[in-house]
């Protein structure tokens, strides 16, 4: 029974849950993170998300079967092992289906229909769509974005054109390095796992990579410039009158303090870029932001940089 049980857990891929967390960038770059109930939630909603989420990985193991077998790595999936039976996997996916769904139906409308989106959209990716060379990429990227929908959707929030637009361009970054390091593992056998990948050529995903980071990095640059333009950022009363004599007035300008991020986010393309291309590791995004060292620290600061910038220099 508890084998049976650590294959359930290792099938829903908590390792994966990472990616929902950005259900909650609404919340943060509205200022409301410490709103107990708009907290609360959302944090429901990541509940929803991840079961929904969860049980995807399910069917879509159920339908990789076959080529998860020939994979130097997917054949150890319990499913692909035969740790778990095929019915009792579809039971599974169909309970975590119902539930999130439920739960989404309760908290949001929109909220719902967001995730039913994400649902049909996700079989469509299993049974059809991850056929299609270019649109496999674009759907990968296109879940991602909608996590991030869904949390606005979720607390009626309004994100900026631009944080949007980084969202989209990371997101499609992630996804062109996720089918390079596919590519560079299965080598001749990339044809035999997923017939999309012998359409793709190193050069053609390096040219999208190339085009994506560069997109990534500067959507947000834009996005810390313009949001000057959408509020005004002063210091806080907790924070000492010595401190704000020693900082030049042209850094306290309305919004420029959040500009302190963009250093941190060339580098994480930087970093991430060197890890495609050095080997497999980019093959599982979430595994490589959890593990790498280097990303890590980088992210810990981009997150500590933006509270201090949102919530310590507060809005107003």
């Amino acid at each position: 029974m508890f084998k049976f049980l650590v294959a359930v857990i290792k099938t829903a891929r908590p390792r994966q849950w990472i990616k929902n967390l950005a259900i909650f960038a609404a919340l943060v770059f509205t200022g409301q993170f410490y709103n107990p109930g708009l907290f609360d939630k959302t944090l429901q909603g990541f509940i929803a998300l991840t079961l929904v989420v969860s049980a995807i990985y399910f069917i879509n193991d159920i339908a990789d079967v076959r080529s998860d077998k020939l994979h130097p790595f997917k054949r150890f999936r319990p499913i692909a092992r035969g740790d778990i039976p095929v019915p009792i996997a579809l039971i599974i996916a169909g309970a975590g289906v119902f539930a999130g769904l439920w739960l989404a139906n309760s908290l949001s409308n929109f909220f719902f229909l967001t995730l039913l989106a994400y649902l049909l959209l996700q079989l469509a990716y299993t049974f059809w769509l991850k056929e299609m060379v270019v649109i496999d990429i674009l759907v990968i990227a296109t879940g991602f974005i909608m996590r991030v929908y869904a949390g606005a959707f979720l607390i009626d929030a309004h994100l900026s054109i631009w944080f949007l637009l980084c969202v989209i361009s990371v997101s499609l970054f992630l996804a062109a390095g996720k089918r390079r390091a596919e590519l560079f593992i299965l080598h001749e056998k990339a044809a035999e796992h997923r017939k999309t990948l012998s359409l793709y050529s190193t050069d053609l995903l390096d040219a999208y990579l190339s085009m994506f980071a560069t997109a990534s990095w500067l959507s947000w640059a834009l996005f810390t410039f313009f949001k000057e333009d959408e509020t005004k950022f002063y210091l806080s009363e907790a924070v000492s009158p010595n401190l704000l004599d020693t900082i030049p007035l042209t850094i306290l300008g309305s919004g420029k303090l959040l500009m302190m991020t963009i250093p941190v986010v060339v580098f994480g393309v930087m970093r991430y870029l060197r890890i495609v291309y050095e080997g497999s590791r980019a093959e599982t995004p979430e595994r490589v932001l959890m593990t790498d060292k280097p990303l890590v620290i980088a992210f810990a600061l981009w997150t500590t940089l933006i509270f201090l910038v949102l919530y310590v220099f507060q809005t107003g």
